[in-house]
């Protein structure tokens, strides 16, 4: 599946794939974020393993329509507010998503898989 996406110039199509690496990375640099949680665990094993960065691993994009829908899947840092993280990683994908690729996202769903203790 891809985003079609027109202007003066022609067409412009881009792939699930490469908007959910987009959000992958702005998630990560969200603070309290410590990790994405697996949807595909066989092709993240696989990636783990030949050692490529997966910055997709955890990032559904759904195109339902017009609308576009992302669903997040992360691990947040063991004493963090929980509804504060999710706020700034739905802001912060809102945000990158229209500075990047101008576009907007009709919802940010984020899926709190884990809660881990590292040093943040």
């Amino acid at each position: 599946m891809s985003i079609q996406m027109e202007n003066d110039y022609g067409k412009i199509d881009i792939t699930n794939e490469t908007i959910a690496r987009i959000v992958g990375e702005a998630t990560i640099e969200c603070y309290g974020v410590v990790g994405m949680a697996s949807r595909h665990q066989i092709r993240d094993g696989l990636t783990e393993i030949l050692r490529k960065e997966n910055f997709g691993k955890g990032v559904v994009v759904r195109n339902a329509g017009a609308d576009t829908q992302i669903d997040l899947y992360i691990i947040v840092g063991y004493g963090t507010k929980i509804t504060e993280v999710a706020y700034q990683v739905q802001s912060k994908v809102q945000y990158t998503l229209k500075k990047t690729l101008g576009m907007t996202i009709g919802s940010v769903n984020i899926y709190v898989q884990g809660v881990r203790v590292t040093n943040l």
